[in-house]
């Protein structure tokens, strides 16, 4: 039998690339719901390397990083953008033919 071997540590090796991020965060977010999003945010951010470090450069406690990126989190937008933009990403919207049909 072959040793466990943990997924995340791959997982955070892949998101350390901006394509496999973007990827990964757009699967995130076509899911719909928010929480998955958030914990996806969780993974890409952890990705960068050191938390402390990320949370400095982004201007934000590493602890508020990890609350609001949790289950239960629940943060503004600003923050978000904040975390989004400190990874080296921006959100863009694209209309959505599916909702918009006529």
């Amino acid at each position: 039998m072959k040793p466990y071997r943990d997924y995340r540590q791959d997982l955070k090796k892949e998101l350390k690339d901006p394509k496999e991020a973007i990827g990964y965060l757009n699967a995130a977010l076509e899911d719909g719901d928010p929480k998955v999003f958030l914990l996806a945010l969780r993974d890409v951010a952890e990705a960068q390397g050191n938390m402390s470090r990320f949370a400095k450069k982004c201007r934000v406690h590493r602890g508020s990083i990890y609350r609001m990126t949790s289950k239960t989190g629940n943060p503004s937008i600003a923050n978000v953008m904040r975390v989004i933009q400190c990874i080296g990403l921006h959100l863009k919207l694209e209309r959505n033919r599916k909702a918009f049909s006529s």
